[in-house]
């Protein structure tokens, strides 16, 4: 069977042409939006299974890094055509997987800063003008939000220090990259993702990112042995290394507040070791080297 998930760009309108593909190939994937981004576009979930306990895939927080949505929508489907054959992955029964523990992907936090990276300053509208401004006329490396936000930046923990950070670099407003905004969680796109979190039963998050071949992680404290054993397997299998976050330039993080707020494990995956934007044309080479990084991450 032809796979619906290529190994190309997507754009907000060809991502979300393929979700609904996805769902109507496999009508057990639930689809629903968690809000939607400054200029409206709906930021999309995918949840799989019917667990009471979720894990969390997200990716592309920053607009330069829209591959990991096509890695994330990759995935999803390998994982629904698993389940729709009653096939295993990588050895592993993903139907016991997910029985005991679903799984919620969203795969494009960012879509506004996607787009502004994927197709330029015409991505955003009334604001074009205000794009070319703050970018210098290189909007392929945009990596904020449309009001020039850096979503990485944008959760509270630690949050004062991170501003002061940013000062010191001499960032003071809208950027087109590690801007924190007027406040924590000032952002629709970062209300949306913290929402979904305070909401559903998520016991695990993993925020995946591009370049370094790192897996840094921000342990909960109650559950620190079992996220250094997860943490040691998914490098066993990867060859990435694991670090810690350095509290010094983690504030603002997802990785960080989620952990912090909720006393669980949570875990930035840097995947290949490409300068962003990545080519699609390495969209495979880097599935490839993940795959069994990603189903480990489903072991509860």
């Amino acid at each position: 069977m032809e796979r619906i998930i290529k190994n190309t760009d997507y754009t907000d309108v060809k991502m979300k042409k393929s979700i609904r593909e996805l769902k109507k190939q496999y009508p057990f994937l639930e689809v629903f939006s968690i809000g939607q981004s400054c200029m409206g576009r709906e930021i999309p979930a995918l949840k799989i299974g019917k667990s009471k306990s979720y894990i969390l895939f997200t990716g592309a927080l920053k607009g330069s890094e829209w591959l990991t949505t096509t890695l994330l929508l990759k995935f999803c489907e390998d994982v629904c055509y698993a389940l729709k054959n009653n096939t295993d992955m990588l050895g592993m029964n993903i139907g016991k997987l997910t029985e005991n523990m679903g799984l919620i992907i969203v795969p494009r936090l960012n879509p506004d800063g996607c787009e502004i990276s994927l197709c330029g300053a015409a991505a955003a509208g009334v604001y074009v003008r205000e794009i070319r401004r703050i970018s210098g006329g290189d909007t392929l490396h945009w990596n904020a939000n449309l009001r020039g936000v850096d979503i990485t930046h944008n959760f509270s923990t630690d949050w004062y220090t991170l501003r002061n950070a940013e000062r010191s670099m001499g960032i003071y407003g809208p950027s087109k990259e590690n801007f924190g905004g007027a406040y924590p969680e000032s952002e629709p796109e970062t209300a949306a993702l913290t929402g979904l979190c305070r909401k559903a039963d998520i016991k695990r998050a993993f925020y995946y990112s591009l370049g370094g071949k790192v897996i840094y992680s921000d342990f909960g404290d109650k559950i620190k042995v079992r996220s250094e054993k997860l943490s040691a397997l998914m490098s066993e299998v990867s060859g990435y290394s694991v670090e810690n976050n350095n509290r010094g330039i983690s504030g603002g993080s997802f990785v960080r507040w989620f952990s912090e707020t909720f006393d669980k494990s949570a875990f930035n995956i840097k995947i290949g070791s490409y300068k962003t934007p990545v080519e699609a044309d390495k969209t495979q080479e880097l599935y490839d080297e993940i795959l069994k990084l990603m189903v480990i991450c489903l072991v509860s």
